[in-house]
């Protein structure tokens, strides 16, 4: 007999508990994947909703050579209505009308995602996603030029997708314990930058030649993984073995054998057997010596728990646990400094260094790759150490002379840019996935909770619709400052990045003399 291949071995060496969670850590990714697909054409796009038009002349043929060369007005190559002197405001006000849309609806879809079931909650949130992503690039598909209609979009995605990051979060934490969750959620929350990477790189190669393919491929790869999401999402291990233990039951009922019992009804009948595997998942069959090898009803007995099912947390219960208002607070001037380069990047890097959009775009996904190793680096680190704040402590600290120096550095040329910017997007976004991923499903199943799992989308939004309030006013800050320069932009990110940091260190010297069982902001449970 032939030896058994080594990669099946291997393969068959997970049971299949391992096998569905690794299926649902994968369809997860791709699903939130989707989500900043779609978020990134518009940073994208911006600089082809307005472009600098001054360059674009009519070159002079030779019969004419005694004639001035005519510049094009600025309306025939920018995209009304931002073809405006005041075209960064109206592009800073388009970004704050999606985030501020998202931040609200945020606070409302954690306790809306507690009471419906996740699959369901989170298919709708897609598809209608996909809906209002593709109707932007429709825009320019109909040749649509008011300002009103491209804030209604935003403002209708922005509500739209809160139903992603609550739902994914609860599910992710229903599958995975608490070990190495900070390696494990680290991992995961790669799905943000890879998300951004490839919506810069779909974005990029359609936005010179028709910037509404950059809203509707990303639109219907969203809608799509929605269906996906329908067919193939399993909220929690329980709901699997529920469904294996109906159809065990189904399997061992006989069709074709009938009783007619006492009363004349016709049920299905079981036959035992002696030494027949005594029944589980709450079904026993309670025989006599005298009945063996007859024919008898199955009677399914159900166990119902002394305890109730727990309910689903309030608003109010959810910021009482210790942590969540720390965090939360924390985590809206990180995700400021992290959504103010998610908007901005690009146009930053077009005016800079002198790039066109597509080759900003490009340039711009290199903050998102250090994006993904700082996030692995600040889950690794927080789990070896059991101190996640600490953890984004120390990389709030490093990340704000980080800014200072990109600011300078990009203008010295490729070399520097690239250096800084993935040096930027390790320590900007490394705390910003930690608090998102592993300090949520930390707090939604913290002890004080007495088990019940049902508070952890609460809390998830909570958090992240706080931090999506500092995402919302960061881009808007940056297209009013951006008009007196770019230095005062830079400014306004290193001063939130340092609030960040000095609210982690003046929690912990206030909780310095903590008792035990209190949580430490900085360093977690105080167990001492």
């Amino acid at each position: 007999m032939a030896p058994v291949p080594p990669g099946i071995r291997f393969l068959t060496s997970f049971n299949r508990d391992q096998w569905y969670r690794a299926f649902t850590f994968g369809l997860t990714f791709l699903l939130y994947t989707s989500f900043h697909l779609s978020r990134k054409p518009i940073s994208i796009v911006k600089s082809e909703l307005h472009k600098n038009c001054s360059h674009v002349m009519e070159a002079p043929s030779e019969s004419s050579s005694s004639q001035q060369p005519v510049l094009h007005p600025e309306l025939d190559c920018s995209w009304k209505p931002f073809d405006r002197n005041n075209y960064k405001q109206l592009l800073g006000a388009m970004d704050y009308s999606f985030l501020c849309a998202y931040a609200i609806g945020m606070y409302l879809s954690g306790i809306i995602g507690e009471r419906l079931p996740i699959r369901l909650y989170l298919t709708v949130g897609m598809l209608t996603s996909g809906l209002f992503t593709c109707l932007f690039g429709l825009g320019y598909v109909y040749d649509v030029h008011s300002l009103g209609f491209y804030i209604f979009v935003q403002v209708a995605n922005g509500l739209v997708q809160t139903t992603g990051w609550p739902s994914v979060v609860t599910c992710i934490g229903n599958w995975f314990g608490k070990g190495r969750r900070g390696l494990i959620m680290g991992l995961w929350n790669s799905h943000t930058s890879v998300g951004n990477i490839l919506g810069s790189l779909i974005a990029g190669y359609y936005v010179s030649s028709n910037w509404g393919l950059s809203f509707i491929v990303p639109g219907v790869i969203i809608a799509a993984m929605g269906v996906i999401c329908f067919l193939f999402l399993i909220e929690h291990p329980n709901d699997l073995k529920i469904a294996s233990a109906q159809s065990s039951a189904s399997s061992n009922q006989k069709l074709h054998k009938n009783w007619n019992g006492v009363n004349g009804h016709k049920d299905l009948y079981l036959q035992y057997k002696p030494g027949a595997k005594a029944q589980s998942w709450d079904t026993e069959l309670l025989l006599g010596q005298e009945s063996i090898g007859v024919c008898v009803p199955v009677q399914q007995v159900v166990v119902v728990k002394s305890e109730a099912e727990p309910s689903a947390i309030s608003f109010m219960g959810a910021l009482r646990i210790p942590g969540v208002v720390e965090f939360s607070l924390c985590l809206l001037f990180a995700k400021l400094v992290s959504y103010t380069f998610l908007f901005w990047l690009p146009l930053y890097i077009t005016k800079a260094a002198h790039l066109d959009a597509k080759k900003a775009g490009d340039l711009s996904t290199l903050f998102d790759v250090g994006g993904i190793v700082g996030g692995i680096l600040a889950g690794v680190l927080s789990d070896k150490m059991g101190k996640r704040a600490t953890t984004c402590a120390v990389m709030l600290l490093l990340a704000a002379p980080t800014l200072y120096g990109f600011s300078m550095m990009s203008q010295f040329g490729l070399g520097p840019t690239i250096g800084m910017l993935l040096v930027c997007g390790g320590l900007v976004n490394g705390p910003y996935a930690l608090i998102t991923t592993a300090v949520s499903a930390d707090l939604g199943t913290h002890k004080s909770l007495k088990g019940n799992a049902r508070a952890l989308s609460t809390v998830t939004a909570i958090i992240d619709g706080t931090g999506s309030v500092g995402a919302a006013v960061g881009p808007l800050l940056a297209g009013l400052l951006s008009a007196q320069g770019w230095d005062q932009v830079f400014y306004m990110l290193m001063t939130a990045d340092f609030l960040a940091l000095l609210y982690l260190v003046s929690e912990d010297l206030q909780t310095s003399g903590s008792q035990p069982g209190i949580w430490d902001p900085l360093g977690g449970l105080n167990t001492l």
